[in-house]
């Protein structure tokens, strides 16, 4: 189906697929490039293919090409939403509000990586299209208007595509993450020394404590993943999902397909005891990137979260010369293990004018909340002060 964009002077023509297959890997990685995993074609038809992203799961596919003529110049990973959940962004309040006014929310556009809070690039333009955030956004939002929906909502941003949408007059919120930085460590123990001494002999001891229990710890990646790792894997995924009463949207097929599209991209580290698996934690390779996904665990092992998780995951991107590890959403306890808060962007667009003014309100509030918050928290920094 097609849909003239915003006019501009520029011709360009925007198609909605419900398939990513419908675009072709080659054609939508030209514009996604390589350095983000979570926008290439393999981890998003990997959603797709098995069962964890479509229509059934309340995250029906939609995705946004733009033409220019006959070439495909920019894509986004465009889905329609029948609830809120799997975003990690919440609007339930907004929602909730709409309706009680007698509006109706539900069906909403969202441009995210389903079940990923990864900062990344939402609007993926070939870098020689001319064209930037603002076309695609306008673009965007004819197609809200013209299907009579709520509204339009692009999760997990770049800081520029936030500005950029922002000065076009979409709505802007903002959301804190955890993040570690390498800054030229050779060894874990240049990062330690980083550090101060009390945080220092803190990290020490937890990671003395973890290995103290009779755990092998493996990272594997590409040929080295088996069926039975992710057999074991997805047991603790659902275990995990299971104690937050949430909902296990991804398959087990889906482990299994992004393994295979993926490859060495994906590193699964594993903690075994008495050669039985027992917790694991997933990651994808980025460009210069490290990104914790989901971990799971069997039983109660003293820090083994702290280690598999982020410890590890900082010994491997230090080995790898990565420059940064994302380690998810929430956690202010990762702050003691040196990972410090970062700011995350999103951008809205309410076609209700009243709803509109009313969040725009409320995000005014919010953001001033959370940058007071991100300086308050960079004070609670483990690193040395010299």
């Amino acid at each position: 189906m097609k849909e003239p964009a915003a006019k501009t002077d520029k011709t360009i023509t925007l198609t909605l697929h419900r398939k990513i297959s419908e675009i072709a890997a080659s054609d939508w990685n030209a514009c996604a490039g390589s350095e983000n995993p979570f926008v290439r074609h393999a981890f998003l038809s990997a959603l797709e293919d098995s069962g964890s992203a479509d229509e059934r799961t309340g995250w029906a596919p939609c995705h946004a090409a733009l033409m220019k003529g006959e070439r495909l110049v920019a894509v986004a990973p465009l889905y329609v939403k029948s609830h809120s959940y799997g975003e990690y962004v919440f609007d339930h309040g907004w929602a909730q509000a709409f309706e009680q006014a007698g509006g109706t929310y539900y069906p909403k556009l969202q441009v995210a990586v389903p079940f990923s809070p990864v900062p990344g690039p939402r609007m993926l333009c070939r870098a020689d299209a001319g064209i930037d955030a603002a076309d695609f956004g306008d673009a965007l939002r004819q197609v809200c208007e013209k299907r009579g929906l709520s509204s339009v909502h692009i999760t997990f941003c770049t800081e520029v595509e936030w500005k950029t949408l922002g000065k076009s007059g979409w709505l802007q919120r903002l959301g804190v993450q955890y993040h570690w930085h390498n800054q030229g460590y050779k060894h874990f123990d240049d990062f330690l020394a980083a550090l101060a001494a009390r945080k220092r002999k803190s990290l020490k001891r937890e990671r003395r404590d973890a290995q103290a229990s009779g755990l092998i710890f493996k990272t594997l990646s590409g040929a080295d993943i088996k069926a039975k790792h992710w057999d074991a894997f997805f047991r603790f995924y659902r275990a995990t999902v299971d104690r937050k009463w949430g909902h296990a949207y991804l398959t087990r097929d889906f482990f299994a397909a992004l393994s295979e599209r993926l490859g060495d991209e994906v590193a699964l580290m594993m903690a075994e005891h008495d050669g039985a698996p027992v917790a694991g934690a997933l990651n994808l390779i980025g460009g210069d990137t490290l990104y914790g996904r989901n971990w799971g665990c069997e039983g109660e092992w003293p820090f083994l979260h702290f280690e598999l998780c982020y410890y590890r995951a900082i010994d491997f991107a230090i080995e790898r010369g990565l420059k940064r590890v994302e380690a998810g959403a929430q956690g202010e306890h990762k702050i003691q293990r040196g990972y410090l808060p970062q700011p995350t962007f999103s951008t809205h667009w309410i076609a209700h004018q009243g709803l509109s003014d009313a969040v725009a309100e409320f995000l005014t509030r919010e953001r001033r909340a959370v940058e007071q918050e991100i300086e308050m928290l960079a004070e609670l920094s483990p690193y040395r002060r010299d």
